[in-house]
Formats: C-alpha cells, sequence, structure tokens
C-alpha cells in the first residue's frame, strides 16, 4: 500500500517552515517565543552526531582492514576539498567585484557600532593554526562526546579503529557489538527525526518573528548576491564535478530533498547529518567513505561559507569605500583557505573568521565593518547550510566512486525509488 504524501517527512517540514514564516511574520513576538522548539531540536540532534561518526567510523574502518586504504581516502578527500574550496573562493570573489553589493551603501567606519563585534574579535585574535591543530586532540577520551566536537570525535574513532585491526578475536567480538549498537543507535536517530517538523517550525518562526521580513530591504542586493553565487556553484560547478563522476546532480538533490528542506528550516547542517550519513549508503556509497569524508567535511570543505565570507568581505570594504587592489584581494583568498577551517566548531564561526580575515588586511578594512551584515547574517545562513551539505554530500559520492567503493546499480535504484520511509531508516544498509 502507498504512502500518504501527507506522511512524508519532508512534506510535513515543507508545511512546517511555511507556518512558520507565517506566524512570525504576523505575530512577532509569538514567532520568537518558538526559538526553544528549533533549540531543542538541535540539541537533539548534536546529543547523537558524536556517538554515530565514532561507530560509523569505526565500524567501517575494522571490515575494510587496511589503514593504507583508510589513508588514501583520507588524502584524495582534503585535496578535493582544497580545490573546491578555493573553486568556491574565487568565484564568491569574482560575483562581488562584478554585482557590487556595497557600492554606494555610504557607511562611515566611525559611525560602527564596535561594541557589536568585540567578542568576534577577541576570538578571531584567538584563532589560529597551531591552535586549531591542537583543539584536535581533546583532553580526554569523552569530553570529544561531551563537547560535540566532530574532529576530536573523528581522531579518536580513528585511532580506535586502527586498534582493533589489530586486535584479532578480540577485535572482532567489538566489531560485533559495535555494529549492533549502531544499528540500534540509527533507530535512535529515527525517533529523533519524527520531530525534524516542530524544529523547523520554531526555528523559522523565530528567525522571522526576530527579525523581520522588513530587515532585508536594505542589504537585499547583498543577500540576493550570495543566494545567486551559491545556486551558480551548486548548479555549475558541482553539476560538473558530479557528472564526471557519473551521477546526475539533480537526481541527487531529490533523492536528499528532505534534509535540504530541514537545512532551510533550522538553518544548520549539523541537522542532517545523521541522516546524511543513511542517505549516502542508500545512494551505494560505502560505510567507511561516508564516515570518513562527510564529517570530515563539516569542518573542512565549507563551499556556502566560503562564498559568503569572500562576499561579506568584498562588500564591507566596498560599503565603507575601500578601493582592494587585486594583490588584496587574493591575499584575502589565502586567508580565507586557512582561517575557513580555524573556526570550525566555533560559536559564530562566521563572523569569527570574517574578524580575522578582515584583520589580515593590514587594517585597510575597519573589522567593525562586520556589524554591517550583522541584521542580515541568519536570512543569509540557509544559503551557506545548504551549499555546504551539498557539497559535502557530493565529494562523497565522488570520493566513494575514485575509490571503487560506489555501487552504482544501487545508486540508480535508490535515486529511482526515492528516499526510504523515516521507518525504515532505522537501520542503514551496510556498506
Amino acid at each position: 500500500m502507498q504512502r500518504q504524501w501527507w506522511k512524508n517527512l519532508y512534506v510535513q517540514v515543507l508545511f512546517a517552515i511555511a507556518i512558520g514564516i507565517v506566524l512570525g511574520h504576523a505575530t512577532p513576538e509569538f514567532g520568537e517565543a518558538m526559538k526553544p522548539l528549533g533549540d531543542g531540536f538541535i540539541k537533539l540532534v548534536k546529543m547523537i552526531i558524536g556517538p554515530v561518526i565514532f561507530l560509523t567510523v569505526v565500524v567501517g574502518i575494522a571490515k575494510m582492514g587496511d589503514l593504507r586504504h583508510v589513508g588514501r581516502i583520507g588524502l584524495k578527500a582534503l585535496i578535493y576539498f582544497e580545490v573546491l574550496t578555493t573553486a568556491a573562493l574565487v568565484i564568491g570573489l569574482v560575483v562581488a567585484n562584478v554585482a557590487e553589493p556595497g557600492a554606494g551603501f555610504g557607511a562611515k567606519a566611525s559611525e560602527l557600532d564596535a561594541s557589536a563585534v568585540a567578542g568576534y574579535r577577541k576570538a578571531a585574535a584567538e584563532q589560529g593554526i597551531v591552535s586549531f591543530l591542537l583543539h584536535i586532540i581533546p583532553n580526554t577520551f569523552v569530553s570529544a562526546f561531551v563537547d560535540g566536537e566532530l574532529l576530536q570525535v573523528l581522531l579518536i574513532a580513528l585511532l580506535f579503529g586502527a586498534a582493533m585491526t589489530h586486535a584479532g578475536a578480540a577485535g572482532r567480538r567489538v566489531l560485533d557489538f559495535l555494529s549492533e549498537t549502531g544499528d540500534v543507535l540509527f533507530g535512535v536517530v529515527g525517533i529523533i527525526m519524527r520531530f525534524a517538523p516542530i524544529g523547523a517550525f520554531g526555528a523559522m518562526a523565530f528567525t522571522i518573528g526576530k527579525f523581520g521580513l522588513g530587515t532585508l530591504a536594505s542589504l537585499a542586493w547583498l543577500l540576493a548576491s550570495v543566494y545567486l553565487t551559491c545556486l551558480l556553484f551548486v548548479f555549475v560547478v558541482l553539476g560538473a564535478v558530479a557528472r564526471l563522476s557519473g551521477f546526475s546532480l539533480w537526481k541527487f538533490l531529490v533523492f536528499i530533498r528532505g534534509e535540504l528542506l530541514l537545512v532551510l528550516g533550522t538553518s544548520s547542517s549539523e541537522s542532517a547529518l545523521p541522516r546524511m550519513l543513511t542517505r549516502l549508503e542508500q545512494a551505494g556509497c560505502d560505510r567507511s567513505v561516508v564516515g570518513l569524508v562527510l564529517p570530515t567535511g563539516y569542518s573542512f570543505n565549507l563551499d556556502g561559507t566560503c562564498i559568503y565570507l569572500t562576499m561579506a568581505a568584498i562588500f564591507i570594504a566596498q560599503a565603507l569605500g575601500v578601493d582592494l587592489s587585486l594583490r588584496e584581494e587574493l591575499t584575502l583568498i589565502a586567508v580565507l583557505l586557512l582561517t575557513s577551517k580555524g573556526a570550525a566548531g566555533v560559536t559564530g564561526s562566521g563572523f569569527v573568521t570574517l574578524a580575522a580575515t578582515l584583520g589580515a588586511l593590514g587594517g585597510r578594512v575597519p573589522v567593525e565593518g562586520v556589524a554591517l551584515v550583522l541584521g542580515v547574517d541568519r536570512f543569509m545562513s540557509e544559503a551557506r547550510a545548504i551549499t555546504n551539505l551539498i557539497g559535502n554530500g557530493v565529494a562523497t559520492m565522488v570520493i566513494a566512486r575514485w575509490e571503487g567503493l560506489r555501487d552504482d546499480a544501487k545508486m540508480q535504484a535508490a535515486f529511482a525509488r526515492g528516499p526510504r520511509d523515516p521507518e525504515a531508516e532505522a537501520a542503514p544498509a551496510s556498506g
């Protein structure tokens, strides 16, 4: 018997987003009061991400058995991430110079609210490559899970999985236990995802109620430029990459439409991470590749964030009447290649990274200029998060194909069948 359309999760999330927009616009104060619903759902998802990533990676590595293969996947992923991140930065730079969203804005440095960005300036000053690398190492085995640090969890999982491959019979017994535990944990994910419409409704009602649609008017051209650039990157760059890898980007997007709507509603790509692990396995990617590439991409492959950061930095310079030279703009890209990674996991990381980047331009563009985009940042977060999600999904599909660990027959069948119902997602297919 065919499942009724209104019981599909993505349909429920879509309706929830629409109701949230209407409520937030009609009764802003009541819309703002819905914030705990969105925050609560995000906390539920973050609660489960660490254990899910740990079990997925450990089981994947232990079943693969060859640590050199694991290293090769990781190296290819990092090279791919750097190439695509650079492309995103260059496209953002070109569009910002052509569209000139900040031209004629007429802002003055003396009128900027320095107090609004003081916290971001301080966090940016503490940010660096060494501190970022040291931050990957957790203080304790448990603290990585307690703090929800994806890279720290990934490091522990890699070490644990490597140790299991050399543990013989004991390792096989632990592997069986962790594999079954993982299946149960994905059942927990299925339960949590039933609350996705409530979370999307609360987050969207809060955003519209708090900031209002009227906030968009003054910075509408910047907002439109960022969204158009993200669309250009997704359908031109990622579309070409997908085609070269042997799959249709459009079919892939239709397949993950529920996850895209979830990110749209919550403004957080992390909200869809547990489901993306399952989706990519359903699309034929081996669990070991999915477990390594997807969570790593959440820190190293932020295409949407890179587009936004480049365009925001150029917008601020244009708004303040600062004419950046080609050398300074290339310096901007070089700095962002580093700082976009260094702020991973930091609250308000977009502003922290933007402040650090402006600071690296030798004072040519005041860091206080970040205050110019504070009002519309929330509305641009959807474009960033969705682009990041698509970029990491495509990366996983591509690298799985490179390694011969993508079942294209299974992929085509999944695309034709569509995403499985929530009840069928409790345990992902084995890679």
